[in-house]
């Protein structure tokens, strides 16, 4: 049986059936202090497609990094087919100060496809994308919302991408919301390259989430099950059709003071239902936050101090509240459940 050849990246050969990390340098700070983007390479013994799991897009979005680290230690990757790719850190220089910029205050997810004279952000983005997203056949990106604010697990696809929407049923996070391609995205910058990517969305800047952690995971290795890359074994199908929304909206506070909270993200609201009250801090003046549609709370605010215009809630449209409800229930009893957290084998 003829061996696999090496899988070459960043002037590095890793042979078949061997692991490695590869540091890739970036920069150097203003004290001489090296920073690099440090790449995992799982090449297996057999052909398969090269997928890329990559976080840390922005330095602040932390939960991507924690599910990256249980996705490495998932055993059904002892016997991979093909080559995976794992970032669990792109933007060093946020992750380190806590922010979800570079130094130049740049957004790395808007500076795509970046050149190599470029800013230190369009720099990295052309790193990531000649040396990551071109070597690659497919790649599913992790997010979170921003400080302060939290995500319902959810994958973002391009309305026009019927390759991206099987995809995102296979994930089966609790939401697929159709979100255009942004100018200067990664999304965006793979697609002209003829690469998918599937952008993942979960959990609040800075902080862990338990539920969206698993439903990262689990994705993440379903959508490897569905490649061929792993074996079958271990990875449950998500028993539950994701909610798709087509459109959405953030509602905004109706003035500026102290917000009470009624709904959480996940929550299934109907037309007219008051989600939230904003009040003066001597209760004199009290304004209500209603839902305009039935939809589900994709996204909300989680700090209680607000200035008029703030965004509060991220509601996402629904057809049917009794299948979004039925949605909801059922892929949170599924990672509640799920064998594959039932002990420490990859925690």
């Amino acid at each position: 049986m003829p061996t696999r050849a090496p899988f070459q990246i960043a002037g590095k050969l890793i042979a078949a059936g061997t692991r490695e990390t590869v540091h890739m340098p970036v920069s150097v700070l203003s004290d001489h202090t090296p920073v690099s983007m440090s790449v995992h390479v799982i090449h297996g013994k057999q052909d398969g497609p090269t997928l890329f799991v990559s976080a840390g897009i922005h330095g602040d979005e932390v939960i991507g990094v924690e599910i990256v680290r249980r996705l490495l230690r998932a055993p059904n990757l002892k016997s991979l087919k093909g080559t995976l790719i794992v970032i669990p850190i792109v933007n060093a220089f946020g992750f380190i100060n806590h922010s979800r910029y570079l130094p130049d205050r740049r957004d790395l997810n808007r500076m795509f496809p970046g050149t190599l004279e470029g800013s230190l952000a369009s720099r990295l983005a052309y790193m990531f994308l000649t040396e990551i997203v071109m070597r690659s056949d497919l790649g599913i990106d992790l997010h979170s919302a921003a400080i302060h604010r939290t995500n319902l697990p959810q994958i973002r696809i391009s309305p026009d991408n019927p390759t991206t929407a099987k995809l995102a049923e296979v994930f089966g996070a609790p939401v697929i919301l159709q979100s255009p391609l942004r100018e200067g995205s990664l999304r965006g910058a793979a697609k002209n390259l003829g690469k998918d990517i599937l952008l993942f969305e979960a959990g609040e800047g800075l902080r862990f989430d338990e539920m969206s952690v698993r439903a990262g995971v689990a994705g993440i290795l379903r959508i490897m099950r569905h490649l061929e890359m792993v074996a079958a074994k271990g990875v449950a199908k998500s028993k539950n059709k994701p909610q798709l929304c087509t459109s959405s909206k953030w509602l905004r506070a109706p003035a500026g003071g102290i917000l009470r909270t009624f709904r959480a993200d996940g929550d299934v609201v109907a037309a007219g239902d008051v989600m939230a009250i904003v009040s003066d801090p001597f209760g004199e003046n009290e304004k209500e936050v209603k839902a305009p549609f039935n939809g589900i709370v994709v996204g909300r605010a989680v700090m209680p101090i607000v200035n008029e215009g703030d965004a509060v809630f991220h509601l996402a449209r629904v057809k049917s509240m009794s299948q979004a409800e039925g949605t909801m229930e059922g892929i949170n009893e599924q990672l509640t459940d799920d064998p594959l957290f039932d002990e420490d084998e990859i925690i």
